[in-house]
């Protein structure tokens, strides 16, 4: 059975291991369903995959979705741009890192939920999510890059200036293959954090079009199928958001060694 299994290509083995962790999980929720026996307290996962397909082919639907992605994949971005000139800025002026650092602690310890309320006094529901996905991803990118920066290799910055290399290329061949693994790793894990963050300010403010609402609306109708169906779909895009990023982070791994050896070469 062992010589058997090792036959089968590691993506192989991969996905038989996910789909079984599935299959497990699903049972249990569905032997659990029907121990309950009634869809108001405890759906089934064959209820909510139909409510879940049965809303999947509503255009409404998809322009929920969007718009919610839309909201925090801009907040999202924004945070990474404003995280790392913030990280550069207070890597190299020491002061600003002391000016900083109060505020970031705080964004960092204040419940999320504060800060919706606190920010819906002066910002408008459709970019409150926005915000509250800045306020979660900015200081994760920031401590990542200027712990990064700080921990770049000393002589091999010793060496730049005794062999005069251009601002440039320092960046180039010393500063940026010292942070880009940090960079990708906050972004990794700022994009759900940032996407559950975002959903939670649209559950309690109610933008007129967003998965939040729909989430409200199924609680407060007590529709327990369409609530379970709209937080799979929560987390589906999720998942699928890391997916796509630990892609884009692959990716651009391969071209940098790629890069790195035709550098090699070339020198």
């Amino acid at each position: 059975m062992k010589k058997l299994w090792n036959l089968i290509p590691l993506w192989g083995r991969k996905l038989i291991q996910y789909l079984l962790v599935t299959a497990f999980w699903l049972g249990a929720w569905g032997i659990a369903a029907h121990a309950v026996g009634e869809s108001l307290l405890l759906p089934t996962p064959r209820e909510v995959l139909v409510r879940l397909c049965e809303l999947g082919i509503q255009s409404k639907f998809w322009l929920t979705v969007w718009t919610s992605l839309g909201r925090i994949l801009y907040g999202v971005v924004v945070a990474v741009f404003f995280g790392t000139l913030l990280a550069v800025a207070t890597h190299f002026i020491p002061f600003l890192y002391t000016l900083f650092y109060p505020l970031i602690t705080v964004i960092r310890s204040t419940p999320v939920a504060s800060f919706i309320i606190l920010a819906y006094l002066w910002i408008d529901r459709d970019s409150l999510p926005s915000f509250i996905a800045v306020l979660m991803v900015l200081p994760v990118v920031w401590a990542n890059l200027h712990e990064a920066l700080g921990a770049v290799d000393k002589p091999l910055l010793e060496m730049a200036k005794t062999y005069r290399f251009s601002p440039w290329r320092t960046l180039r061949r010393i500063y940026l293959p010292s942070v880009v693994p940090a960079f990708m790793a906050s972004c990794r894990s700022s994009v759900g954090l940032a996407w559950k963050a975002g959903v939670a300010a649209e559950i309690l403010i109610v933008p007129a079009v967003s998965i939040g609402r729909m989430l409200s609306e199924s609680k407060q109708y007590l529709e327990t199928t369409d609530l379970f169906s709209w937080t799979l779909t929560v987390i589906l895009l999720s998942l699928l958001l890391e997916l796509l990023l630990l892609c884009v982070i692959r990716f651009f791994s391969r071209r940098k060694k790629f890069h790195g050896k035709e550098a090699l070469v070339h020198e």
